[in-house]
């Protein structure tokens, strides 16, 4: 029997910066390569939505007027989606959908924006824009992926994630809360260089843009292998891919960060 996931892709008219919507295309399209079905459940402001089918979540980025628009309505929706993702949902959560996903996004005018308070996290509006390529190591949780999913190979021995940031949010994460991993290059959350994006259980906050999943095939795969544990149970181990493409666009990404000017305007 063919295996299939379901993925809810959350506000795609309103939180879609950056070519966000090419981290669904990467989704389905490994899928599709490994003879899996990948159905794309767009979820807009006031439709009804059942998460407990949703095999993994979506959102990406959107300006303040987007999270604006959308916020009512995923203050409704939270509680059905934090109590999935409390049971081993997965989900990626780009920029705007990252800190929505946080408890709160206070912003330039003092407007505070509740969360949904998947992460134990807080995000205030900053003076500067955090520009730029950006380069996080991931090397800690590539080895507890590989505990957990004894076929996780590491692709070419890469521990990293590659991306580009443009967020004048700076998001604290409270003692406890896990970082998606530590900047080699770049910003990140706070504008410090220290940490980037944040982690419960299986769902993935960021700031990276890029879009994020094409560059970086090994969180991909992870994310699969997360919604195909959630609907059957257990995970096969997944096709080997030709990522010479993928891994190539990484790669460059690695070189150009190490001549480009990060920028905070």
């Amino acid at each position: 029997m063919a295996q299939k996931i379901t993925i809810y892709h959350l506000y795609p008219d309103a939180m879609n910066l950056y070519g966000d919507l090419g981290n669904v295309i990467s989704i389905v399209k490994r899928c599709q390569w490994r003879g899996i079905e990948a159905e794309v459940v767009d979820v807009h402001v006031g439709d009804r939505a059942d998460f407990t089918k949703a095999d993994l979540v979506f959102m990406g980025g959107g300006q303040d007027s987007g999270q604006k628009i959308v916020n009512a309505d995923l203050l409704e929706k939270g509680p059905a989606i934090k109590e999935q993702i409390d049971e081993g949902m997965p989900a990626l959560l780009i920029c705007g959908g990252f800190q929505l996903f946080g408890n709160y996004f206070k912003t330039a005018d003092g407007t505070e924006i509740p969360g949904i308070g998947v992460f134990d996290a807080f995000t205030v509006a900053g003076s500067k824009r955090l520009i730029g390529n950006v380069v996080i190591d991931i090397a800690h949780l590539l080895s507890v992926w590989q505990r957990e999913f004894k076929n996780t190979p590491l692709i070419s021995g890469h521990t990293t994630l590659v991306g580009f940031e443009n967020h004048s949010g700076q998001t604290m994460l409270a003692p406890g809360t896990q970082p998606l991993g530590y900047v080699i290059r770049g910003l990140g959350n706070k504008g410090d260089g220290g940490y980037e994006g944040a982690i419960y259980k299986n769902a993935f906050g960021s700031y990276l843009h890029g879009s994020l999943l094409p560059k970086n095939p090994w969180l991909t795969d992870h994310l699969i292998r997360c919604a195909l544990l959630r609907r059957y149970g257990e995970v096969l181990p997944l096709s080997e891919l030709d990522d010479t493409i993928e891994i190539a666009a990484h790669d460059a990404a690695i070189k150009r960060s190490e001549t480009a000017k990060t920028v905070s305007i």
